[in-house]
């Protein structure tokens, strides 16, 4: 599951390099005792701080990724997003409060969710705007 992870991550490295932003990812992020996002990206005047999840279903988070995303963000003054990737869906980019809370505390994002509260990739970069239905 780790390289699908890594290999979804490097994807979205090439996306922003070839919408003209500046990315990088930090390799092991989850692995040390400092707070780091998987991505940091920078363009048309933002800084994002990306915490990466892919796979067919569900995607989860702990506390820990998440108090550590908004904490290297509020450091680094970037946005915080939680960018989930589902097979054969692409990419959704969501905002830590559009998440939901599972039933052992940590949180998670479904296809549902990402479809009613995410952005599209161009939609975080700002090339479109969708407005969605409640």
């Amino acid at each position: 599951m780790k390289k699908k992870g890594t290999r979804a991550e490097r994807e979205l490295l090439h996306l922003f390099f070839e919408n003209k932003w500046a990315s990088a990812r930090i390799a092991g992020s989850g692995s040390t005792t400092m707070p780091a996002p998987d991505l940091v990206a920078g363009g048309s005047g933002r800084v994002l701080a990306i915490e990466c999840k892919a796979g067919k279903d569900n995607r989860y988070l702990t506390n820990k990724e998440i108090k550590e995303l908004v904490e290297f963000s509020e450091c680094f003054g970037a946005e915080a997003w939680v960018g989930v990737r589902f097979d054969n869906l692409g990419w959704f980019f969501l905002k830590t409060e559009d998440l939901r809370e599972s039933k052992g505390g940590n949180w998670f994002v479904n296809v549902d969710i990402a479809k009613k509260k995410g952005l599209s990739f161009n939609e975080l970069i700002g090339k479109f705007k969708q407005v969605k239905l409640e």
